[in-house]
């Protein structure tokens, strides 16, 4: 007969083989075949936080500004945003425009879209003072970079960002600022920049005449506003850094997409997008924003090139994945992880 000891080893180790066996079946199914990558969809890009929204004031005609607190809340620098999980599950993103060294609370502001998505007039009409927001980030894709001198053009709701940094620069900083929007009143927080320099503010209203605008040969020029400004900007100037809250509308040709890990293969006409061909096959497929910010409908790209319009992914990231809801193929064809 065996002995107790040979028996006893035999039992560890069939006990070991078989939870090393279930191990390796739940990490690939279809083991010994090699695992397949997990596909990144629907991972979160920052944490999420529960903050209160501690007050609400009206800054300007269709312009409310709310002041969200927590505890030991991340740091920010200026140009950083927040996104907003609204009620209904919309996210939206908002410049920061309060104290960088408040770190109890954070300020964001935003105008009334009436013809928008949504999400502007759900802020306005379903946000009030004592509810609870989540709210993801900060993360900036704005940073103020060194410069010897600035210009920053603003329109509008888009002197928020800007305004932290005017705030922040140097002492002796040579800077200049275009503000412009439809009237004073519907200019959010127009008197306290033009304290900040009244010899450096420009306050336009209607149409800004940028051709009579004077940029250093070494100024970095940044500019938020809607999207004729910016173009206009960009068009004009040099060393120009945009701040975008909506994607880019450049139209495009149809295209091929094959979906891997389902088998299918798609057509995604020029007027449409990615997301919207893939959900009409994979209705769960996860998404938020639409507007190619809070990553949520990243995929792995494994065949293709992509016309990356997006304002979220690194330059690592770009080279092996896309965000459908926005972004097109450069070539005929993509092949996705899905």
């Amino acid at each position: 007969m065996p002995k107790p000891l040979t028996v006893a080893a035999l039992a560890t180790a069939a006990l070991l083989t078989r939870r090393a066996l279930r191990r390796r079946v739940r990490v690939s199914p279809l083991w010994p075949m090699p695992a397949l990558d997990p596909p990144v969809s629907g991972r979160p890009r920052t944490r999420a936080l529960r903050l209160l929204v501690a007050s609400r004031e009206t800054v300007a005609d269709g312009v409310v500004q709310l002041r969200l607190e927590g505890a030991e809340l991340p740091r920010w620098e200026p140009g950083a945003h927040l996104d907003l999980v609204l009620p209904s599950g919309l996210v939206r993103q908002y410049s920061l425009c309060g104290d960088p060294a408040d770190g109890s609370s954070y300020t964001v502001a935003t105008r009334l879209v009436a013809d928008g998505r949504g999400g502007s007039r759900e802020v306005h009409e379903q946000l009030a003072e004592g509810m609870e927001l989540e709210v993801r980030g900060p993360r900036n894709r704005f940073p103020l970079v060194e410069a010897p001198s600035y210009v920053f053009v603003a329109g509008g709701i888009g002197i928020t960002p800007i305004l932290p940094m005017l705030r922040a620069l140097p002492e002796g900083t040579e800077w200049r600022l275009l503000y412009c929007g439809r009237s004073r009143e519907s200019m959010p927080y127009v008197a306290d920049v033009e304290k900040l320099g009244p010899d450096r503010v420009t306050v336009v209203t209607g149409v800004p005449d940028l051709d009579a605008l004077r940029v250093p040969e070494d100024a970095v020029v940044y500019c938020c506003g809607p999207e004729g400004l910016m173009a206009a900007v960009a068009e004009r100037f040099e060393r120009v850094r945009l701040e975008r809250f909506a994607p880019r509308t450049s139209g495009g040709a149809a295209f091929e997409v094959e979906l891997r890990r389902s088998g299918r293969t798609l057509t995604v006409p020029a007027d449409s997008t990615v997301l919207a061909a893939v959900r009409a096959e994979l209705p769960d497929t996860l998404y938020s924003c639409e507007q190619g910010f809070c990553g949520t409908c990243q995929q792995r790209v494994l065949e293709g090139e992509v016309e990356h319009r997006d304002e979220l992914l690194t330059d690592a990231e770009r080279d092996d994945s896309m965000l459908i809801c926005v972004s097109r193929a450069r070539s005929d064809r993509l092949v996705l992880d899905m």
